[in-house]
């Protein structure tokens, strides 16, 4: 049995976490790719990216009012072996409603995987800092992955995105299957009963509502940011150097996070992060030359991975049962699932300007959730 706060249970929620959250490090090259190699119109290469993240959110609002009693590490290791699965299927398509159909079974199996990693995560002795930890692995997973399929794309086409999909899936499936945590050394039947008893918080929900603001920005932004930097003349390659470059600031949010969990007021973290993300949103759409497109571009993802760290630790303690978060891709994913099809619309009626004036009013939203979600006086420290 593997506890969630060991080696061995950590490096297992760590695979697990890159592989269920590969969206947020591959969004803008799998839209790219399917625009750009498959030559999907940008609300078709939006809707296939939507459909991936709305199934994931079905798999996550289904599974976490259940988190108590389910069997964490076999959900774990099918849901990422049905989602390789898939996307080797996709792999040998080029037709949109095949890839319609193979997206959204690989988002409603990676998402049920998902949903009990951070179910589980949220169990552990140190909530903040365990996803602190998994988010450390994301930045390093996503170095990986730009410096590693780009090229690929470039020498073998668009398949090699789909095949490099399947391969993360297919690692997450094993590593989940021999070493995925269990809970507090119980078996999920035995936590069940005093796990769902208490309702949540009131205050968890605005929580969950403004994260998934910030999600729907992330997700309508970034899928479009490599697009953008292309249809500005900015070059493939300087654009691919932005990728990179975005990639290895990835590595120091979450590590940040952890450092100033009990340093820094939640409450100012997230009032920060929306009008953080809205100015970002604003250069990297509105941008003519290179440079301030690529400063911007190099924080966008940092901006919500930070804010996020703080919010998943606050609302760990908020709501200890894990099943609010285990519907942590719900929360991010819903926004994200919007996001991509959004954009795609926005961009195909009114052009790349109006993606910055819709996340204005959507991070303005997401302000005033965060606003209601915590008393000034409360802080992290507080609540570790």
């Amino acid at each position: 049995m593997t506890a969630i706060d060991s080696r061995r249970g950590r490096i297992a929620l760590m695979v697990a976490h890159c592989a269920g959250m590969v969206d947020l490090v591959a969004l803008p090259v799998w839209v790219g790719t399917l625009m750009g190699h498959y030559r999907f119109d940008p609300q078709q290469a939006g809707g296939l990216a939507t459909l991936f993240l709305a199934a994931a959110v079905l798999a996550s609002v289904a599974l976490a009012p259940l988190f108590g009693r389910l069997p964490r590490r076999a959900i774990a290791a099918a849901g990422f072996g049905i989602a390789a699965l898939a996307f080797v299927a996709a792999s040998g398509l080029q037709d949109f409603a095949g890839m319609a159909v193979l997206h959204a079974l690989a988002g409603l199996s990676a998402g049920a995987a998902l949903s009990v990693t951070h179910g589980t995560i949220a169990r552990g002795a140190h909530p903040h800092r365990l996803f602190a930890i998994v988010g450390i692995a994301l930045g390093v997973f996503a170095v990986a992955f730009f410096a590693v399929v780009p090229p690929l794309l470039a020498a073998l086409g668009g398949t090699v995105l789909f095949q490099a999909f399947a391969t993360v899936m297919a690692v997450a499936a094993v590593v989940a299957l021999l070493a995925f945590p269990q809970v507090d050394g119980a078996e999920p039947e035995a936590a069940a009963p005093a796990a769902g008893a208490a309702p949540m918080p009131r205050a968890v929900w605005f929580g969950i509502v403004g994260i998934a603001c910030m999600g729907l920005v992330q997700a309508m932004t970034f899928a479009f940011l490599e697009r953008v930097g292309n249809v500005r003349g900015f070059g493939t390659a300087a654009v691919t150097g932005v990728l990179v470059a975005l990639s290895i600031v990835n590595l120091f949010p979450a590590a940040l996070a952890a450092v100033l969990e009990k340093r820094w007021s939640a409450r100012s973290v997230l009032l920060t992060g929306p009008v953080l993300q809205a100015l970002l949103v604003a250069l990297i759409m509105q941008a003519s030359v290179f440079a301030p497109y690529a400063a911007a571009a190099s924080v966008f993802a940092a901006v919500m991975i930070f804010t996020h760290t703080f919010a998943f630790g606050l609302l760990a303690s908020l709501e200890p049962s894990g099943r609010a978060l285990a519907a942590t891709p719900a929360m991010i994913m819903t926004g994200a699932a919007i996001g991509p099809i959004l954009g795609g619309t926005l961009v195909k009626g009114f052009g790349y300007g109006a993606i910055g004036i819709a996340a204005l009013a959507i991070d303005l939203a997401a302000l005033l959730l965060f606003a209601r979600l915590l008393p000034r006086t409360h802080n992290v420290g507080a609540i570790a």
